[in-house]
């Protein structure tokens, strides 16, 4: 009798867990964060100005899986703690496809850093985290942070809109076609 209960009652948390990991559509899996320089381009027709090879770029990418065979739209929402403000902001990608690496990024100019860094020196720690929310219909489907932290730690901080910045709004918007998800035009 204890040997079947225990059966039943494992076969049941079994049904419930494979229950519970169906219904997740999209999950982050990874946040990167990196400070990369401008990208160099050569052409003709016009002059051509050397871009400043020592400021840096905040590039955040974050990883996620989707399980749906094909999505109309997906938001990323960024939330970057810099100097003790949270920069804020926000992409939609359009017909993302199932897979497990799918990529969003999104960047903040050397300038902006400045802004916030003030005197003090720009490194990787500067950014002391960052959150990404997956959100889809206004409903949040997943949300990670790159520093353990409880969930919307950035709720009660002074935010910042505006410097965060799709690919599309940036240098570096003809590269990388194939790694990043496609960006709704506006």
């Amino acid at each position: 009798m204890r040997i079947g209960f225990i059966a039943v009652a494992w076969i049941l948390a079994a049904e419930i867990g494979a229950a519970q990991t169906r219904g997740v559509d999209f999950q982050l899996t990874k946040i990167t964060k990196n400070l990369v320089t401008t990208p160099q381009f050569s052409y003709t027709g016009a002059q051509q100005y050397p871009t400043n090879q020592r400021d840096r770029w905040l590039e955040v990418e974050v990883e996620f899986a989707a399980t749906p065979d094909f999505t109309d739209e997906l938001t990323f929402k960024y939330f970057i703690l810099l100097n003790g403000k949270v920069l804020t902001g926000e992409v939609t990608h359009v017909n993302v496809v199932a897979g497990r690496e799918n990529r969003s990024v999104m960047y903040v100019s050397p300038r902006a850093l400045t802004r916030f860094m003030g005197k003090s020196a720009l490194t990787p720690n500067s950014v002391q985290n960052v959150a990404v929310q997956i959100v889809q219909k206004g409903a949040i489907k997943d949300e990670l942070s790159f520093a353990r932290t409880p969930g919307q730690w950035y709720a009660g901080l002074p935010a910042v809109s505006g410097l965060v910045l799709n690919k599309n709004e940036t240098p570096f918007a003809p590269l990388y076609w194939d790694r990043y998800e496609q960006i709704k035009a506006r």
